[in-house]
């Protein structure tokens, strides 16, 4: 056994307050937690975007209903949380989609299963999201 082996530490037991604080998880780790945290997300909110699709296309009094939902709000809920929400939706979509597509990617291609290519394409996951996310989070709350 190499002395480099020996003072290498060893992990039997890990101890969230004293291990993981020092701990720093990889881009790729964080997609893919970002991934699962997204998909749970979409999940729990799906009976507001049956609500959603259900109001937006019953009829034209039912589409206004929804149009003045995130300018006036909806009960107690304010216009905003109700844009909040739904941007919240909106970033959850697009990042499971391209979080989805980058493993589809790795799946098929060989060569993209890297540490080189693991880094460079959770990055592009994380700006592409955020990005598109911020892009239609502009539109959302009418800044253009």
């Amino acid at each position: 056994m190499t002395e480099l082996a020996k003072k290498r530490p060893e992990f039997r037991n890990i101890n969230a307050f004293t291990d993981l604080p020092g701990y720093r998880l990889p881009v790729a780790g964080i997609v893919s937690i970002l991934h699962r945290v997204s998909g749970v997300l979409m999940f729990v909110l799906l009976p507001f975007i049956i609500w959603l699709f259900d109001t937006s296309l019953s009829s034209e009094i039912s589409f206004a209903r929804f149009r003045s939902a995130f300018t006036s709000g909806l009960g107690f809920l304010p216009g905003w949380f109700i844009k909040l929400v739904a941007l919240a939706l909106i970033w959850a979509y697009l990042h499971h989609f391209i979080a989805g597509l980058r493993h589809l990617w790795m799946d098929v291609s060989h060569a993209a299963v890297s540490k080189e290519f693991g880094a460079k394409s959770a990055v592009f996951t994380l700006a592409a999201s955020l990005l598109l996310t911020l892009a239609l989070g502009l539109k959302l709350f009418g800044v253009y």
